[in-house]
C-alpha cells in the first residue's frame, strides 16, 4: 500500500518538486513581472497603514470568536473539511454534507472576510483599488494582505473560525433547491486536506472523513453532470474527481447565494453576466470544430451549441482538445459583473449568477457578503461592478503576458504554476572547478 502511495504521489506536481532556475533568469523573471505591474497599474505593496489595519485585526482572535458564538450558527460539532492546493497558504472554503431520507444537504461555508473588513476600513479601500488577486505562475499579487488570509481568515483545522454559512437542501431526484439558508456562523474544520488526500479518501470509507468524501463527490458528479444536460459549457472534461467536489459546491453555492438575492429580496447585487455569442460566431466556432482532423460534432447537438461542444469533447482525440477549446474561446464575449443579472450566464447557462464563495480574493464577493448580510447597497455599486471588471480584465492580460514570457526563455508555465520555482545559487566550487578546466592561454 505504502509503494502505491509513493507512487502516486511521485505522479503529482507537489511530488516532483519545484522548478529550479538560477539567480540570473530570476533577476530576468523579476524584471519582467515589474515591467507588468507598471504597464497594468497593479500595486505589488501594501501601504503601511493597511498593513498595521490587517495586523491589529488578527490580534485577541480566540475572544473575539467566543464574543461571537451567541450571535451566530454554533456548527463547531459539524463534520467539516477543507481541500485546497499543497502550497495554498489560505483555506477559505470549507464543505459539509448529509444524506438524508428525502434530501441532499450541503452546507458551504466561507470564511467572514467582512467581519474584518468592511466599507470604512482601509483594507477595503485598498480592494478596491486592487479589485482581484493576480496570479502569476509561482507570483501572487494579493487583494488583501496575506496575514489576513493567513489566521483570522482561514479555517485551518481545529480552530474555531467565523464563517458565512450557505445551508442548501437539495431535493434528492432534481438536485434543486428546496430551501436556502445564508447565516453566520462560528465553524471548526476538522481536516485540511490537499487534492491529491481528497482524491484517495473518495473510494476509502473507512478512512477519517471518507464516508463525507465519498458522498460529496456523488453529489458532486450528479451536479455535473446535470449542468452539461441542462446546457452548461465544459470545456475540461478531464478535471480530477476532487477538484469536481470543490468545483460543483462553489457554482451551487454561488447561484444560491444569487438566487436569494435576486427572488428573495429583490436588490441589487455584484452579478456575473456573461453574454452569449450571436448566431453567426456560433456557427463559425462548431464548423472549424467540425473541420478539425478526427473530431466529428455529433447530428443531434447542433441545436445547442454548447451541448454540440460538450458531445464533441467527449469524443474528440486528445490531440484535438486545445483546438477545440480556442475555437469556442475566439468567439466568447467576456463576463463582467453587473448590478443585475439581465441576460445571464451563458457559458453557464444560468439565468442568474454571481460570485460569492472567494471573498479574500474577489471585490465581487467581498462586496456581495456585505450586500448578503446587511441587506445594504454600495451606493457606488454600478461603478464598482465596473472597477471589478476592468481589474479582471487586466490581470488576465497580464497573466497571459507572463505566461509567454516564461516560454519565450524556456520555462514551461504550468510546470511553474503547478510545481513552484526554486532559485539556485551557483556555487563557488563549481565556479573554480570551471576555471581549473579551461584551457591555458598560449
Amino acid at each position: 500500500m505504502a509503494d502505491t502511495d509513493e507512487q502516486a504521489q511521485a505522479g503529482t506536481a507537489e511530488g516532483q518538486g519545484p522548478v529550479v532556475v538560477d539567480e540570473e533568469m530570476a533577476r530576468h523573471l523579476s524584471n519582467k513581472r515589474e515591467e507588468l505591474f507598471e504597464k497594468f497599474e497593479i500595486p505589488d505593496g501594501f501601504p503601511p497603514e493597511v498593513l498595521e489595519e490587517a495586523e491589529a485585526r488578527t490580534e485577541g482572535v480566540t475572544a473575539e470568536i467566543q464574543s461571537e458564538i451567541d450571535d451566530r450558527r454554533d456548527l463547531r460539532e459539524m463534520t467539516t473539511w477543507t481541500t485546497d492546493p499543497i502550497d495554498a497558504q489560505d483555506f477559505d472554503d470549507a464543505i459539509s454534507i448529509e444524506r438524508r431520507e428525502d434530501e441532499w444537504v450541503l452546507w458551504v461555508h466561507i470564511a467572514d472576510v467582512t467581519h474584518y473588513v468592511h466599507p470604512d476600513s482601509r483594507m477595503w479601500a485598498e480592494a478596491v483599488e486592487r479589485g482581484n488577486t493576480v496570479y502569476l505562475p509561482a507570483y501572487t499579487v494579493h487583494m488583501l494582505p496575506p496575514v489576513l488570509a493567513e489566521t483570522v481568515c482561514s479555517l485551518v483545522p481545529e480552530e474555531d473560525r467565523l464563517a458565512h454559512t450557505v445551508e442548501m437542501h437539495l431535493d434528492p431526484e432534481t438536485l434543486s433547491y428546496e430551501n436556502i439558508e445564508i447565516y453566520k456562523s462560528v465553524v471548526r474544520s476538522d481536516e485540511r486536506l490537499t487534492y491529491t488526500e481528497t482524491e484517495h479518501r473518495i473510494d476509502a470509507d473507512d478512512a477519517p472523513l471518507g464516508e463525507e468524501i465519498g458522498m460529496a463527490y456523488d453529489l458532486a458528479e450528479r451536479m455535473h453532470e446535470q449542468r452539461k444536460e441542462d446546457g452548461s459549457l465544459v470545456l475540461n472534461p478531464s478535471r480530477d474527481r476532487a477538484h469536481t467536489i470543490v468545483e460543483e459546491c462553489m457554482l451551487k453555492a454561488n447561484k444560491a447565494v444569487t438566487h436569494e438575492l435576486m427572488w428573495n429580496r429583490g436588490v441589487e447585487a455584484m452579478y456575473r453576466v456573461h453574454p452569449q455569442p450571436s448566431p453567426q460566431e456560433w456557427d463559425k466556432a462548431l464548423q472549424e470544430i467540425q473541420e478539425l482532423d478526427g473530431v466529428s460534432i455529433p447530428g443531434d447537438a447542433w441545436d445547442d451549441p454548447r451541448k454540440a461542444v460538450n458531445a464533441t469533447i467527449e469524443q474528440a482525440p486528445g490531440r484535438q482538445l486545445n483546438k477545440i477549446q480556442r475555437a469556442v474561446m475566439r468567439v466568447m464575449p467576456r463576463a463582467k459583473y453587473m448590478n443585475d443579472p439581465f441576460g445571464g450566464h451563458h457559458a453557464l447557462n444560468f439565468e442568474i449568477y454571481g460570485h460569492f464563495t472567494s471573498p479574500i480574493r474577489r471585490l465581487s464577493d467581498l462586496i456581495n457578503h456585505w450586500i448578503v448580510h446587511e441587506n445594504e447597497v454600495p451606493e457606488d455599486l454600478l461603478a464598482l461592478c465596473d472597477r471589478a471588471s476592468d481589474r479582471q480584465k487586466d490581470a488576465e492580460q497580464c497573466e497571459r503576458e507572463y505566461k509567454q514570457f516564461l516560454q519565450e526563455v524556456g520555462l514551461d508555465p504550468h510546470a511553474v504554476n503547478s510545481r513552484g520555482l526554486e532559485v539556485v545559487e551557483e556555487k563557488e566550487e563549481e565556479t573554480e572547478e570551471a576555471a581549473a578546466d579551461a584551457p591555458a592561454e598560449d
